[in-house]
């Protein structure tokens, strides 16, 4: 082999190797990130379970990181709180210690949402000055902190639906809110995984591809019909299973007028349409597990496929015992927590069929 060769082939694997480094280091902070996302969620829910979400009623994205220090300004937050139809119409005998515990969780999920932006935009921009991030990486990372400060935006426009005249939040901007958190975490979760080594191993069939986008897909709608259950408070109604309401299929399910109403604003037709949305995502997940073992049992494909639907059955357990439980906190939080790592596992196992990123080296490229 010629100087020049042995030359190149070692400045090659040099390259790769410093490529390596760098996706490693990218990984390890988009696992950070992703942590960070997942308490935030779970923080989240803890504030609407508790419905603390409306005890601060003003946006100060910079300001409103220091808390209450003394009994004065405690006293002018309550009194603030005190404006609001949630307190006038629910909590009018609520005192300022009262007060004082539904305003924290409502201060930590804002907290923790500043610290995500912190911990996203700091990395960021040093992986951007220092090389670190491949060129075709660099606009998509900051497509999701873009989609970061848009989520505050959606935070504040949830929250501002409850101060004036509902006594809660709308479900229709509780779900927007889930839902854009969800798609930030999807597109953590999908470079994160573009970014790590894979198998290279042929999918299972020729619709594998299809099956993983499809239950993706819908784990994320299901989450959305979650946040609307949520939003109305539908969970607390009608806590038995398999039936409902005494049957499989209840009565009065389109009772509003008009009848597509129902499916975002009658508690009993959301919660049952959840309860659908769930066999559905159960089979989905149940017929591509037997696809992907018929077709290459020993696989990583086909054990990613028992691993998903190991997980939306741990899900369903979950789900129906918090409901016949009436939804204690630590179980609806379990449950909000179990429907992030379904979805999570889901947008893994889907970016997996795809493969690594290929690599883009100029050096490589010369070779």
């Amino acid at each position: 082999m010629a100087v020049a060769d042995i030359t190149t082939e070692h400045a090659i694997r040099g390259e790769v190797r410093k490529q390596d480094r760098n996706r490693r280091a990218i990984r390890i902070w988009l696992g950070f990130v992703l942590l960070a996302l997942f308490c935030l969620v779970l923080v989240g829910g803890a504030t609407r379970l508790t419905n603390s979400g409306l005890s601060i009623t003003e946006w100060k994205p910079i300001h409103g990181v220091i808390p209450p220090l003394n009994a004065a300004e405690w006293d002018e937050e309550f009194k603030l709180y005190q404006r609001i139809p949630e307190f006038q119409q629910l909590n009018s005998d609520m005192t300022v210690e009262q007060f004082k515990g539904i305003f924290w969780w409502e201060w930590a999920h804002r907290l923790i949402a500043r610290g995500i932006g912190v911990i996203f935009a700091l990395p960021l921009l040093y992986f951007w000055i220092t090389g670190k991030v491949e060129r075709r990486l660099r606009w998509p990372l900051a497509g999701i902190l873009a989609l970061g400060g848009l989520q505050g935006f959606i935070g504040w426009w949830m929250v501002s639906s409850g101060l004036a005249v509902r006594t809660d939040v709308s479900q229709y901007r509780l779900a927007t809110h889930l839902v854009m958190a969800c798609l930030i975490f999807a597109s953590c979760m999908w470079i994160m995984r573009g970014l790590s080594p894979h198998s290279n191993e042929a999918p299972p069939t020729s619709s594998s591809k299809t099956w993983a986008a499809v239950i993706a897909i819908f784990s994320l709608f299901q989450i959305y019909l979650g946040a609307l259950v949520a939003g109305l408070d539908a969970g607390f109604t009608y806590n038995t299973w398999p039936l409902m309401d005494g049957s499989v299929v209840p009565g009065d399910l389109l009772i509003q007028q008009p009848a597509w109403i129902n499916f975002f604003e009658n508690p009993k037709t959301v919660q049952f349409i959840h309860r659908i949305g769930a066999y559905t995502l159960f089979a989905l997940t149940l017929i591509n597990m037997i696809m992907a073992l018929r077709a290459a049992p020993k696989t990583t494909h086909a054990r990613r496929a028992v691993v998903l639907f190991a997980l939306v059955t741990i899900q369903a357990a979950i789900g129906i015992t918090t409901l016949l439980l009436h939804v204690p906190l630590h179980w609806g939080l379990l449950h909000q927590g179990g429907a992030l790592v379904v979805f999570g596992f889901a947008i893994a196992n889907w970016r997996g069929y795809y493969g690594e990123f290929t690599r883009q080296t100029v050096i490589a490229e010369r070779s």
